[in-house]
């Protein structure tokens, strides 16, 4: 069975929590909420970087979104064996496109007040306008005809595979867009709820991203020579703009402030219990464990028309399962960590069995791909650090008042 991934290049709350309601899109609101940046003079400890009274200096205001630039690439081309990471000069071409396009999404949806489920529908939008409009291999038949795969998914009404178009939309959803974001914010928990760019940086990033996907669009183009027909094109407009329409109607920010059983903002109060039909969120570790199983089904499902339907099947209990868990007011920054962790740990091994698939598999890809999954462990487990002490977890650290 072949790994099932598209064949292109590919009790009391915890007051630190940024984001009480990751999956819904609901927060606190933005000049209350403990986990942003709790603003000039909060900080004892400005250190390096910091100007005087407690504000970011420039490079470290900006450097979660360098970061975010590279690893989203990273994480959907290089971990997952898409691309050797021996190649990894490569990292300049997909970055502005990759890295552009989740740190627009992230900054649209902090900006805006809303939460995980705007970030995971724009993750898709992002995914269908890669695939279908910049490199296109939604499209091109090429790819679809070198295994019976493909081809036993294959729907001449739309000229796609099936497969293909759930594993575009899932997998940059996911791992291009959404565990990229949630293991940088990770990394910096006090700012995970707002902006890191201005105006100027967000105009600037949008400009990379677009030349960025202009050069992918055309060195394709020229190597190919295909291209999708006009009604293919103008459909998957409309979608991915459909997407984004539903991605700012669901994740419509409200305020928490005094809502039953939600962590509220200070002075807010605290309300009832939640109702009994909400599932208590489980341990970090249950989270990340639950993820990383449906996660590793889903990529190993059958690349037939079982397999779409098993896949749609996952992705739909998983999404319920994971809002209804982050409705529990236990629910918090650890969660949202552990369950990126189990989506990098599927791609961690996915990447070397897709290294064998793509007879790329040499000492030297295989010994750089072994770099690659443990510097993506020890920025998880540095991530993982990092929260636990903003959330006053480890004896020492630095916790964020309420």
């Amino acid at each position: 069975m072949t790994a099932n991934v598209p064949h292109d290049r590919r009790q009391e709350p915890r007051p630190a929590d940024p984001d009480p309601h990751p999956g819904t899109g609901i927060g606190r609101e933005p000049g209350l909420d403990p986990g942003s940046d709790p603003g000039p003079g909060s900080d004892p400890d400005p250190g390096p970087g910091r100007k005087t009274g407690g504000e970011p200096g420039t490079a470290r205001r900006i450097a979660p979104a360098l970061g975010l630039f590279l690893l989203s690439p990273l994480v959907a081309e290089y971990l997952l064996g898409n691309v050797p990471a021996s190649e990894l000069w490569g990292l300049l071409l997909l970055a502005p496109m990759y890295g552009g396009g989740a740190i627009i999404i992230r900054e649209t949806v902090r900006r805006t007040g809303r939460g995980w489920t705007t970030i995971l529908l724009l993750g898709a939008a992002y995914g269908l306008l890669e695939a279908g409009l910049i490199d296109q291999t939604l499209f091109n038949p090429a790819p679809l005809y070198e295994g019976d795969a493909s081809h036993a998914t294959f729907v001449p009404a739309l000229g796609i595979s099936g497969n293909n178009a759930l594993g575009f939309l899932a997998g940059h959803a996911i791992w291009s867009i959404g565990v990229p974001i949630a293991l940088v914010e990770s990394l910096v928990p006090r700012r995970a709820a707002v902006p890191w760019l201005g105006r100027f940086g967000l105009a600037v990033t949008s400009v990379v991203f677009v030349l960025g996907s202009l050069l992918i669009f055309s060195g394709i183009h020229d190597e190919s020579g295909f291209m999708a027909s006009a009604p293919q094109r103008i459909a998957t407009a409309v979608i991915v703009t459909l997407l984004v329409v539903v991605a700012f109607a669901t994740g419509r920010p409200r305020s928490s402030a005094g809502r039953p059983g939600t962590p509220g903002a200070p002075g807010a109060p605290a309300g009832p219990p939640r109702p009994a039909r909400l599932l208590r969120a489980p341990a970090p570790w249950q989270a990340g464990t639950a993820v990383f199983v449906t996660s590793a089904v889903f990529v190993a499902r059958p690349e037939n028309r079982w397999g779409i339907a098993m896949g749609v099947v996952l992705l739909a209990a998983a999404t319920v399962v994971i809002i209804r868990w982050s409705w529990d007011q236990d629910w918090g920054a650890a969660h949202r960590l552990a369950s990126a962790g189990g989506a990098l740990l599927t791609y961690s091994c996915l990447g070397f069995l897709l290294l064998m698939l793509h007879d790329v598999a040499t000492v030297t890809n295989l010994v750089a791909q072994g770099f690659l999954v443990l510097g993506t462990l020890a920025l998880f487990l540095t991530a993982r650090g990092t929260v636990r002490r903003a959330s006053g977890a480890v004896p020492g650290g630095t916790a964020v008042a309420p």
